[in-house]
């Protein structure tokens, strides 16, 4: 009976000993997991901040009908814009537009409003320029349409 126990109480040492290492292991590998979300967290704001700096000149022009742009393109669109609404800022012969494009398509049924167009302007005090005379101007049109413009950030950041 003694030499029974003496079994019990090495085979339960055993399993204490097992649990214990498994706890050990798992404590490790919740600790791993919390330092592997931390690391990602940190690089999705790294990210973001890179795009939100590529985006940095950046203007999108929202409320532009679709096919508007056909003829004269994109870059044409903002040229009308700052003619229509800022006939001081058309003046400036230094505003440079490298380029300017629609947004891709988005399948979103629910939502019948025309894609955004993506200016980039050469340099960010000519985008600030705009963008100041715009919030100093209540309302933008576009043939009579109303429209806004505003900063082009990332996904993540609006």
């Amino acid at each position: 009976m003694h030499n029974k126990m003496e079994t019990t109480t090495a085979r339960l040492e055993e399993a204490e000993e097992r649990i214990g290492e498994l706890e050990d292991k798992v404590m490790e590998k919740e600790e791993a997991e919390k330092k592997r979300e931390k690391k990602i967290q940190e690089y999705e704001g790294k990210i973001r901040e890179l795009s939100d700096t590529l985006k940095r000149n950046n203007i999108r022009i929202i409320g532009i009908p679709e096919e508007e742009e056909r003829g004269k393109g994109a870059e044409g669109v903002l040229e009308e814009i700052i003619a229509e609404n800022f006939p001081e800022l058309g003046k400036e012969k230094g505003i440079e537009i490298q380029e300017a494009q629609r947004t891709p398509f988005r399948r979103n049924l629910n939502r019948s409003s025309a894609r955004h167009i993506i200016v980039k302007l050469a340099k960010y005090k000519d985008k600030e320029k705009i963008l100041k005379a715009a919030r100093g101007k209540r309302a933008l049109t576009y043939k009579g349409r109303p429209i806004r413009l505003v900063t082009d950030l990332s996904f993540e950041t609006w």
